[in-house]
Order: structure tokens, then C-alpha cells, then sequence
């Protein structure tokens, strides 16, 4: 059919007015994004606590989310709502679960605990998590040191395109550690980066004499 937020928002409602978790938890998206209705955070939080209260794992994460950096915030709010999507298995809470425990935010600080959700994201292939698994490896925090798992982790998220597991990546070449010292490997993983607007991949290119604009 042809698009439309304002249809999409109507039938949203229908549903989730009838207790329908998924059309809750759509109905406080298009809320949150104003798509199809004026934008409105309360709503968004409103419709994301329907969904997330019936165990929706998604509506758990993005009323976690809210909570972290919206109208509401309330850092151990966060933390309980992205444990829920977590401990069903959801990528996204996991990795903002394992943040929340290594800066400690709402939550006591625990390198452990963030390795333990890092890798719980990272083996369902999050990005973010690859990444930070991999930086928590390199600097031997909750985890014993490891720099071949670093650059193991590092690669993971470098080959889904994640400037900053990119860029690690490239110092791990520059530098040798966990893998075979290489300099041309390390440019092509700083160039990756820096194309992607990574300044301090831009800048250790330019150090190097090399236009990282270039195709």
C-alpha cells in the first residue's frame, strides 16, 4: 500500500488500545520519532511502559533508553528496564547493560559484569559489543589480558563497518599486538575508519604523509 505514518499510527493505536504489545510498542515509536502525530517523548514513554510491562523485549530496551537519555532520566530506572530486554535476550540491552555496569550508571561498577553482557551482545553479533569486548580484552579490565582476543573482536566489528572497531583495529597492526606488526594493514584499517569521519584515524594517516580522501 501506499505509505503513511498518519494510517500507520491509527491502525498502531487500534491495536495497542486493545493491550497488542507490538502495536503498543509501534504506537510509541512513531510517538518518539513523530511520525504520523506530533512528537511527544511522554507519549512514547507512555505507550513503551504498556509494551514493555506485557515482557515486549524491544519496548523494554527503547522505555530503558528513555529513561537513560529522555524526559525521564533515571539511570537505575534504565538499568532495570534493559535487564528485562537483556535477560530475553536482546543484543541492544545487553550491550547498553554492560555500559551502564563498566561507568557505573544506575548500578554499582563492575568490569566483570560489563564483559560478561559485552559478550552476550557481542556473540549475537552486535557491533558495539564486538567492540567493547575487544577494548576490554586490550586493557585487561574484568577480563585477564588478551590481545589476540582484542584484535579477534576488534576484526568482528571492523568487518561490519564500526569506525571505532576499525580504528582499533589499525593500531593493533600499527603496533603489534595480538597479530603480526604490519603497516600497510594498519593503513588500510585507519583509511576505513577515517573515511567514516574517525578524526583520529584521519589525523594518524595525515601524520604519515597520506591523503585519506583518496580512493
Amino acid at each position: 500500500v501506499e505509505q503513511d505514518d498518519e494510517q500507520a499510527v491509527f491502525w498502531c493505536r487500534k491495536a495497542a488500545e486493545q493491550g497488542h504489545a507490538t502495536g503498543q510498542f509501534n504506537l510509541g515509536w512513531m510517538y518518539q520519532y513523530g511520525r504520523g502525530e506530533e512528537q511527544d517523548d511522554e507519549q512514547a514513554v507512555f505507550w513503551y511502559r504498556k509494551a514493555a510491562e506485557q515482557g515486549d523485549a524491544s519496548g523494554q530496551f527503547n522505555l530503558g533508553r528513555m529513561y537513560e537519555c529522555g524526559v525521564e532520566q533515571d539511570d537505575e530506572q534504565a538499568v532495570f528496564w534493559y535487564r528485562k530486554a537483556a535477560e530475553q535476550g536482546h543484543a541492544r540491552g545487553q550491550f547498553c547493560l554492560g555500559s551502564m555496569y563498566e561507568y557505573g550508571f544506575g548500578v554499582e561498577q563492575d568490569d566483570e559484569q560489563a564483559v560478561f553482557w559485552y559478550r552476550k551482545a557481542a556473540e549475537q553479533g552486535q557491533v558495539n559489543g564486538q567492540c567493547n569486548l575487544g577494548r576490554m580484552y586490550e586493557c585487561g579490565c574484568g577480563v585477564e589480558q588478551d590481545d589476540e582476543l582484542a584484535v579477534f573482536w576488534y576484526r568482528k566489528a571492523a568487518a561490519q563497518g564500526d569506525a571505532s572497531g576499525q580504528f582499533n583495529l589499525g593500531c593493533m597492526y600499527e603496533y603489534g599486538c595480538g597479530v603480526e606488526q604490519d603497516d600497510e594493514l594498519a593503513v588500510f584499517w585507519y583509511r576505513k575508519a577515517a573515511e567514516q569521519g574517525d578524526t583520529t584515524a584521519q589525523e594518524n594517516l595525515t601524520k604519515r604523509g597520506i591523503n585519506w580522501k583518496d580512493a
